[in-house]
C-alpha cells in the first residue's frame, strides 16, 4: 500500500500550544505544515520532520524556510496524549533558531532533552491554570 497523507490540524494545534507556551518565537508555525500519514513501512518511525533545504528555499524564491511536521498515524495515534505530546515537542525541537531551512540532529534531540522541554512545558501550564485572573 501507498503512504497517503492527510491534514492534521490537530496536531497543528498541539504544536500552536507547545510553542506559544515555551515561547518559542522562533518557530514560526505559518512556514509548518502538519500531515498525518497512512501506510509507511518506517519500522521504528513515530514521526518526521522535514526541512527545505536552502536550494530548494533559493529555487522556489523562498525567503524562509519551511518545515514539515508528519505524524504516522498507525504508531503515532496509539500513543498515550502524554507520549504523543512529547513526539511534537521533539520534533518542533529539530527546528532550529535561524528557521534557515537546517535541522537540528539527534545528538541534541534525544529523549533526556525532550523530556526536560515537557516537563517545563508541564509545569508551565500547570502554573498559568491555577491563575485566578
Amino acid at each position: 500500500m501507498a503512504i497517503k497523507y492527510h491534514q492534521a490540524p490537530d496536531i497543528q494545534q498541539i504544536a500552536k500550544e507547545v510553542v506559544n507556551k515555551l515561547a518559542w518565537n522562533h518557530v514560526l508555525l505559518e512556514h509548518v505544515a502538519f500531515l498525518r500519514s497512512t501506510g509507511s513501512k518506517a519500522r521504528r518511525t513515530i514521526a518526521r520532520c522535514h526541512a527545505l533545504g536552502k536550494a530548494m528555499q533559493i529555487g522556489m524564491g523562498r525567503r524562509k524556510g519551511f518545515y514539515l511536521i508528519e505524524v504516522i498515524s498507525e504508531k503515532f495515534d496509539r500513543l498515550s496524549v502524554d507520549e504523543q505530546l512529547k513526539v511534537i515537542i521533539h520534533e518542533l525541537m529539530h527546528i532550529p533558531k535561524s528557521f534557515g531551512g537546517g535541522f537540528i540532529h539527534h545528538n541534541k534531540v534525544h529523549t533526556a532533552s525532550v523530556d526536560k522541554i515537557y516537563n517545563h512545558y508541564c509545569n508551565l501550564k500547570k502554573s498559568s491554570e491555577t491563575k485566578w485572573f
